[in-house]
């Protein structure tokens, strides 16, 4: 009786722990798959795309240090500063707030970068309101539109290429992505590149939902 016993729980806690690895590989295969669909977005979204003749270049922030822009904010800043030389003409918006851990806004270190390196200041409109990404293209609509700018015309939104479908489900959002074109920096840092990918296919689903 003893032996039948000891046979019956030995085998029924052995398919309990079965049936606890099926829900685990369950649940880690679907959240394999609801990570992979937004990833697949960002990914396809790296890219860069000029639709027509875009006159605005709205350039996204990114963290500031101490010691001026993160590497991250560089990168945009650089291949910003490589399309300004063969369109010269091109109205400048740098867009950021200033961060609890940053001395100053993104917006104006954006602003002292290109101005360093031989941009007009008079060309840069600075919007240095914004805390996200929505706030980014919503004030910089609101200071387009203040200075007499035509919000529906063409524009080049400028960041790393990571960041960019959020940009784009977003401007669509503002009712603007049909004229939106982009220019896709690199991520340099190697470490932040790998940490921003993970991390944007969630930042993705949030603003989806949220934004």
């Amino acid at each position: 009786m003893n032996e039948t016993m000891s046979y019956h729980r030995y085998h029924g806690s052995r398919r309990r722990g079965v049936n606890w690895l099926i829900v685990l590989l369950a649940a880690a295969v679907l959240a394999a798959v609801c990570f992979a669909i937004p990833f697949g977005a960002v990914i396809a979204g790296a890219r860069t795309d000029i639709r027509g003749d875009p006159q605005v270049m709205v350039i996204f922030g990114c963290q500031v240090r101490k010691d001026g822009p993160s590497i991250l904010l560089r990168d945009r800043l650089d291949i910003a500063l490589d399309y300004l030389e063969d369109h010269p003409d091109m109205t400048v918006v740098v867009t950021g707030g200033k961060g609890d851990d940053e001395h100053l806004s993104e917006a104006q270190a954006m602003y002292d970068y290109l101005t360093e390196r031989g941009v007009d200041g008079e060309r840069i409109l600075m919007e240095d309101r914004s805390v996200n990404t929505r706030e980014n293209i919503y004030y910089t609509f609101e200071l387009l539109a203040a200075n007499g700018y035509d919000t529906t015309a063409e524009m080049l939104a400028v960041s790393n290429g990571f960041h960019l479908a959020r940009i784009r489900m977003l401007w669509d959002r503002a009712g603007g992505a049909y004229n939106l074109s982009t220019l896709a920096a690199p991520s340099s840092h190697l470490p932040s590149r790998i940490w921003m990918y993970v991390r944007e296919p969630l930042a993705l689903v949030k603003s989806f939902f949220f934004d």
